[in-house]
């Protein structure tokens, strides 16, 4: 009977800890799914041709932990985070539940076949030039610094003129 007792004693001990355990980590609001997604582009893209630059959208929802890691991986790296605002605009492009966008990103050629996230560059005049499929950029459980980098220097709008791609 004593154990019975002390076996009871411990499951409501359990219970009453787990019922007082904080809940989940607050959750995460990177991409707003309220923005108007095509105004955040076209200021973007206003601003990139003033600029010299290219728009690097980067599509993917705050439910996506591959999202998380990538824009994470930017803010905590000087090299990539420094080498984003110099060459391009950035716009964080929700897809969720809540809002797909659908519209935008059916003029941008549906990206999120790719998966998320799904990287665009548009050129200053609102081209879309290119469509990076992210896991080409991962390593382990992240993405690749070195990646990245090769990526955007490719993808920049000195890279794309005639005079820097002399064979």
């Amino acid at each position: 009977m004593k154990k019975i007792i002390i076996l009871f004693a411990a499951l409501l001990v359990s219970a009453a800890t787990f019922a007082q355990a904080p809940a989940t980590k607050e959750a995460v609001h990177i991409y707003n799914p309220k923005a108007n997604a095509q105004a955040d582009i076209d200021a973007a893209v206003a601003k990139a041709k003033k600029e010299g630059k290219h728009v690097f959208i980067q599509v993917g929802g705050n439910w996506c932990i591959w999202c998380i890691r990538f824009h994470d991986l930017v803010n905590a790296t000087p090299e990539l985070k420094n080498y984003l605002n110099d060459n391009y605009e950035t716009v964080l492009l929700n897809w969720s539940p809540e809002n797909k966008n659908e519209a935008v990103l059916k003029k941008l050629s549906y990206p999120g076949r790719f998966g998320f996230p799904v990287f665009l560059i548009l050129d200053g005049n609102g081209k879309l030039i290119h469509t990076q499929n992210s896991e080409y950029l991962e390593e382990g459980n992240g993405h690749s610094v070195k990646k990245i980098m090769a990526f955007l220097k490719n993808w920049n709008v000195g890279a794309l003129k005639p005079e820097n791609n002399k064979s």
